[in-house]
């Protein structure tokens, strides 16, 4: 079967790319020795973050527009955020990108991030890969848009497109350690609005250290909803994509998803069940000791 996906996938089904994502999310039996089997793929991988309300879904989907119009394929990944209780999501970037949704160049996902932290989805390497492997000839990963902790797309994407809008300047300024660490590309979006070009030129005097460090980081003025300066910001995709390596960041995040990938592969002998029955007996005695629990469970698993 998974033999047979693959094949599909790289003939680039959209059918057999969503089914694999599926199954990999659901952990189903052999999916381990399929994201093995999969090609290295080097399809660049744009990153769109930034605050709520910065016009992100509506910058993917005039970006999509542009380059099918270039007859590139697309895929798009958008992250929303999970119900802390019931890990469910809105995925509300469905309305907006409604349009793509028969087009045959067009791929989107969304994806809830399942009570992961930095603004991703668990299995996002994993997925991207599969994407990866559809050839595409460009993919998009909107975040969930939750602020500085969103570090983690910066490791994952070839290239990071943080947007903002010019009545964000407190915003940018609380903000403004972790958006210069992982920004490729500032867009100004909704430049239309009065002091626009005012927000542009600060943002541009607040990075002025970055620029030291031989890292130019552009800043864009987009008006999305009308296609306004989407040109500019695909040329300054392009142009930083055309120096990807393997950056220091990259290398920290695949060294967390190994972490977790060994860590989770330990965790597999461990019934949480069973945890839960005995943690309801000794929970309750005076003499329980959490971490004596987990001494005596991990090694024997008894407590």
């Amino acid at each position: 079967m998974w033999h047979q996906l693959l094949e599909r996938i790289k003939a680039g089904n959209f059918q057999a790319i969503a089914r694999a994502i599926s199954l990999v999310e659901n952990e189903v039996d052999g999916h381990e020795a399929f994201l093995q089997s999969l090609p290295n793929g080097h399809t660049p991988v744009t990153g769109i973050t930034g605050p709520p309300g910065a016009g992100k879904s509506t910058l993917t989907d005039a970006l999509i527009g542009y380059w099918t119009t270039q007859g590139k394929k697309v895929a798009v990944l958008c992250v929303d955020p999970s119900s802390p209780f019931n890990m469910g999501a809105l995925l509300g970037d469905r309305i907006r990108m409604s349009d793509w949704y028969n087009h045959p160049g067009v791929y989107i996902r969304s994806l809830a991030t399942r009570g992961s932290l930095g603004g991703l989805h668990p299995y996002i390497i994993e997925i991207t890969a599969i994407l990866q492997a559809g050839g595409f000839d460009e993919i998009i990963i909107e975040t969930v848009g939750v602020g500085q902790s969103e570090i983690e797309i910066a490791g994952l994407a070839d290239t990071t497109v943080v947007v903002v809008v010019p009545e964000a300047g407190d915003e940018v300024q609380t903000m403004k350690a972790g958006l210069m660490e992982i920004a490729d590309v500032f867009v100004v979006n909704k430049s239309d609005r009065p002091d626009a070009d005012a927000f542009a030129r600060n943002l541009r005097l607040m990075m002025a250290p970055a620029y030291q460090q031989d890292k130019t980081i552009e800043v864009i003025k987009t008006v999305a909803s009308q296609k306004e300066g989407i040109e500019a910001l695909v040329l300054a995709i392009a142009q930083h994509q055309q120096h990807i390596s393997l950056t220091e960041r990259k290398i920290w995040l695949l060294t967390e998803r190994v972490y977790q990938l060994i860590a989770k592969n330990r965790m597999k002998p461990y019934d949480k069940k069973k945890i839960y029955q005995q943690l309801q007996e000794k929970a309750q005695t005076e003499q329980f000791n959490l971490f004596a629990f987990v001494h005596d469970f991990s090694n024997t698993g008894n407590a």
